[in-house]
């Protein structure tokens, strides 16, 4: 412990049942700083917010316990574990939400789900599909949660417009005077600008509604279950948001479909792979058959290129803005993730036609 000192001490804050034993560093999220935290009786995370990021985090833990309590409602009402298929928020000994420590830090604490697994890509097309009805399963449950109640976490997360604004500051300011290197994804980013108003358009005009979704649908954000290699619970709730369908089956797609991890230096390993766009497509279709509409149908594709570009947008200006947002392991990191990105949007670009077909085809077998 001669290292974990406030850590412990922090952990010591929470309403944990039996002794506190151990801490250990856990995860490789980008944002956040994670521990598991072993006591007599029980294991739990303890997790740093990083509030440069989330600037209300108060009202992110509000989001957090009143989604997670309305969905334990759901989980009852169809026989689920309430303590396995969704967090369970660990209070402190004041009843507060998190803890705020004397240095203006905040931290929180989940019951830790054990004996589960986590993907960092799917090990085969079961894991695809299983994980696409996950992702839609959980927008069905927050179906009729009040979406008017929910704290805006991050700004703006998915209005690729304002982020194509951010990336265009980042280029003229060029504070790490690294625009030199990238004009090739520069370019590719500009001769792309038209799509960025697509969905955007398509919510304001009302031909897409807006709902509760997860916002950040990365596959490392579900927990497998070690015994049936079933998805059980969707962590990371940090983003959810009033939001577009097409955000989290299009950001789910761009990790379950790739080839390669976000951050492969070599692109010839880079693909988008069209049996798990199938797989995943019909697992996540057999959750919302009964919720999507004509026009989400219709743009599933391009959905899995907006976001992907966006991401890959977002890595870039974090590159050139001189890596203050994600969390950088080695040198042109931000770099190497956002070329995974672009090479994605291009082959998804390649096969979007017979994308759209496959869509079309698995829309009229609901």
């Amino acid at each position: 412990m001669t290292n974990m000192n406030n850590e412990f001490n922090i952990a010591n804050k929470f309403c944990y049942d039996g002794y506190i034993v151990s801490i250990k560093p856990i995860g490789a999220g980008h944002i956040n700083k994670t521990y598991l935290v072993e006591t007599t009786k029980e294991k739990y995370t303890l997790q740093l917010i990083n509030t440069s990021i989330f600037k209300d985090p108060e009202g992110l833990m509000q989001n957090i316990f009143n989604v997670t309590e309305f969905l334990k409602e759901k989980i009852k009402s169809r026989g689920g574990d309430i303590k396995r298929e969704t967090l369970s928020v660990v209070k402190t000994k004041d009843g507060c939400l998190f803890y705020k420590d004397k240095e203006n830090f905040y931290w929180r604490s989940y019951i830790y789900i054990d004996d589960v697994t986590t993907y960092q890509e799917p090990k085969n097309l079961i894991v695809t599909h299983d994980s696409g009805y996950a992702f839609g399963d959980f927008i069905n449950m927050l179906s009729d949660y009040d979406m008017s109640t929910l704290n805006e976490t991050i700004k703006d997360f998915h209005n690729t417009v304002k982020r194509f604004n951010d990336f265009e500051d980042s280029v003229k300011n060029d504070i790490a005077h690294r625009t030199s290197n990238v004009s090739n994804e520069i370019d590719f980013l500009y001769k792309r600008f038209d799509d960025c108003n697509i969905i955007l358009d398509s919510i304001k005009n009302g031909s897409i509604p807006l709902r509760v979704t997860h916002n950040d649908t990365k596959l490392n954000n579900l927990l497998f279950d070690n015994t049936t290699d079933k998805p059980i619970c969707i962590l990371d709730l940090d983003t959810v948001m009033p939001g577009s369908l097409l955000y989290d089956y299009g950001d789910a797609l761009r990790i379950s479909g790739s080839s390669a991890s976000e951050d492969e230096e070599d692109l010839n390993k880079v693909h988008f792979i069209m049996d798990n766009f199938v797989s995943f497509t019909k697992g996540f279709l057999s959750a919302t058959k009964d919720s999507i509409n004509e026009m989400e149908l219709s743009l599933l594709p391009f959905s899995i290129k907006l976001i992907t570009m966006e991401i890959g947008m977002r890595f870039l200006t974090d590159y050139l803005n001189n890596d203050i947002y994600f969390s950088i392991h080695k040198k042109d990191h931000n770099l190497f993730r956002a070329r995974t990105q672009f090479k994605l949007v291009a082959e998804i670009e390649n096969n979007l036609d017979e994308m759209k077909r496959i869509v079309e085809r698995l829309g009229k077998e609901l």
